[in-house]
């Protein structure tokens, strides 16, 4: 399921279920079926948002070593003549980069004194 964050002053955003609620904890917010962020609201959002960390870094070392593995194979391949198809089924997204689009609508609705949105 997604949920669809909604402002006049930008176009719909739609977000996993999952993630939305998340950031809508974050913030403070209840993760109902419906809500709305007040322009007033959204200077103090907006930095909780900006301010979220890289969950993904603590496999920092794993990813260190799966980087050089895969260089070698590509090297492998490369001297073989082969082509390898890249593998983004183990890359993850980290919360702050999910949050990147929800910032980006908070700015343009705050700038235009306009709510944002959802479950409507």
């Amino acid at each position: 399921m997604s949920i669809t964050f909604k402002s006049q002053a930008t176009g719909d955003l739609f977000m996993v279920q999952a993630h939305a609620e998340s950031l809508l904890k974050l913030l403070g917010k209840a993760p109902a079926a419906k809500g709305i962020i007040e322009p007033k609201d959204m200077p103090a959002a907006l930095e909780i948002l900006r301010a979220l960390g890289d969950e993904v870094a603590e496999d920092e070392g794993a990813s260190a070593a799966d980087r050089a593995r895969d260089e070698d194979e590509d090297k492998d391949e490369r001297e073989d003549g082969g082509q390898r198809e890249p593998d983004f089924l183990g890359e993850r997204v980290s919360l702050r980069l999910r949050a990147w689009p929800l910032i980006q609508m908070l700015e343009k609705a705050h700038a235009a004194d306009k709510p944002i949105v959802w479950g409507v």
